[in-house]
């Protein structure tokens, strides 16, 4: 019997040095990025750094996917922007903490599975414009502050970051291209790192920005008002985020199926993310979820178990608490072209190859969600109205599709056979399929072809069956499936039509 709290399958061998050697490859890759989305937001850096240690420790223990890789990821950060720089940094904690709690809840009532009703479109239109977000954020690192007032920079300033980025990006381009062995991000950042150090360039580096140095991540009670105002400002931020970190860790967890060819668990997976964030929300993290790029050098890497996503936690912690001073030296153009090729790396290019075979309305689907995630940096509400817009299109296709065959039989009696489904949008098309002044005095409605979907189209039945009796005409139904007469019984006190009583038509066996 398989145990419900078991952490670890130790009945599948492990292959300990490719684990270790994974682990701390996406502990390289995960440093800056974590970084970068801090300092991207307004927190202090260290928040970044505690929120992929946290999220990296307890998703790698207790998650539903081994192999996933979760950590302070930007889908996530972007959403708590607004709330950072009209409250500030505790009321970012407190929010992380609710959003956790939202993830929890998520997971014991088993509502992950409704990632799936995310369409395709929405999916482009939300990773395109998460990657433009990115990539526009990262012009921020070439403003300073000078005189009281914030200016860009000009000069030799300017044309010094402008190199450091460019050779960064180069590297990350051209490096695979000899070996995958090292991250191309990790040996880009030593690389800058080096050549600044040795040639004492003058430029921005993370210690312009704010410290990393730092211990053990402290226990703290966020500052603030624990009141019901407190709750109104933190609740649509927690929400949204708990929103954004399931989508995403959701679809990642699916992408590692596919990979992997192995089921990992979605709800296990929601409720380890909400321990991770309320494990941040009281130890000074930023929160995060699973990323993608980092689970993809993972599982590049090798690595299937649990042990590659502990390791790059630990390493994580390790750095924190010994390597502080050689991290606040990193220039902060290697970070901005890092992650500028994360953003290239997000965007979703192949949109744009099958854009001509897309049906219209998905494209302004997608255009549209891209739109709303770049304008208002909401990426939960995005999706929702890109869902609730693809919603109401195939409510609209499905709407024109029903129509009736029509017929009278030997014992003159009319027939309609319907086809297509029967609910609110398509109820008016229904009732002008009828024509009740020529019809003869019984009327047998088949719905062999078609389903009841809702209380409108109980609803358009009622009236129907109303009309023909006020023209003394009897209107019959047929073929309804089971779960269409379990329905229109369900509302027997509210309605009244006559359902004809189907044989049962069996198979004929030996016996």
């Amino acid at each position: 019997m398989k145990p419900y709290l078991q952490l670890f399958d130790f009945s599948k061998k492990i292959n300990y040095q490719t684990e270790i050697l994974a682990g701390l490859t996406v502990a390289m890759t995960m440093i800056p990025e974590s970084l970068s989305f801090a300092i991207l937001a307004g927190f202090p850096p260290l928040t970044g750094l505690y929120a992929a240690f946290i999220m990296g420790l307890v998703t790698a223990v207790l998650g539903g996917r081994p192999g996933l890789v979760s950590g302070g990821a930007g889908a996530t950060v972007i959403v708590l922007i607004a709330l950072m720089k009209s409250h500030g940094i505790e009321y970012v904690f407190a929010a992380v903490a609710f959003a956790g709690t939202i993830q929890i809840l998520v997971g014991l009532f088993k509502l992950g599975k409704f990632v799936r009703l995310v369409p395709q479109p929405v999916m482009f239109g939300f990773v395109n414009g998460l990657a433009v977000i990115i990539f526009m954020s990262q012009l921020e690192q070439f403003k300073i502050m000078a005189g009281g007032t914030v200016t860009w920079l000009s000069g030799p300033p300017l044309y010094t970051m402008l190199g450091l980025v460019a050779l960064t990006i180069t590297i990350v381009i051209a490096l695979p291209k000899f070996t995958k062995a090292i991250p191309s991000s990790l040996v880009a950042i030593i690389v800058v790192f080096i050549i600044v150090l040795v040639f004492n360039i003058d430029t921005k580096l993370v210690k312009n920005i704010a410290s990393v140095s730092g211990g053990f991540p402290p226990f703290h009670i966020p500052k603030i008002p624990f009141d019901l105002e407190t709750l109104k400002i933190i609740f649509p931020y927690g929400l949204i985020m708990a929103g954004v970190g399931l989508t995403e860790g959701l679809l990642t967890l699916n992408l590692v199926d596919e990979i992997t060819e192995t089921k990992g668990n979605g709800d296990r997976e929601s409720i380890a993310q909400g321990i991770a964030n309320i494990t941040n929300g009281f130890f000074t993290g930023m929160g995060g979820c699973p990323m993608i790029a980092q689970t993809l050098v993972n599982l590049s890497a090798g690595a299937r178990a649990r042990l590659s996503g502990i390791i790059a936690a630990l390493t994580i912690l390790l750095i924190i608490l010994v390597g502080a001073p050689v991290i606040e030296r990193v220039p902060m153009a290697a970070l901005v072209g890092v992650m500028m090729m994360v953003a290239i790396g997000t965007f979703e290019w192949m949109s744009f190859k099958v854009i001509n075979k897309m049906p219209k309305q998905d494209i302004f689907i997608g255009i549209t969600v891209a739109a709303i995630t770049i304008w208002l940096h909401n990426l939960a509400l995005a999706v929702l109205i890109g869902v609730i817009i693809s919603a109401l299109v195939f409510a609209w296709q499905s709407a024109k599709r029903i129509r009736a065959n029509k017929f009278i039989d030997g014992d003159g009696i009319k027939h309609y056979e319907i086809y297509g489904p029967l609910f609110f949008g398509s109820i008016a098309n229904f009732n002008e399929l009828f024509e009740l002044s020529h019809d003869p005095e019984n009327v047998v409605i088949d719905f062999k072809g078609s389903r009841i979907f809702d209380m409108s189209g109980i609803d358009a039945l009622n009236k129907l069956t109303e009309r023909y009796r006020n023209a003394n005409k009897k209107l019959h139904l047929r073929y309804l499936s089971e779960d269409c007469i379990r329905l229109l019984k369900n509302a027997g006190d509210i309605i009244e039509v006559n359902i004809v009583d189907d044989p049962d038509y069996r198979i004929a066996t030996d016996k």
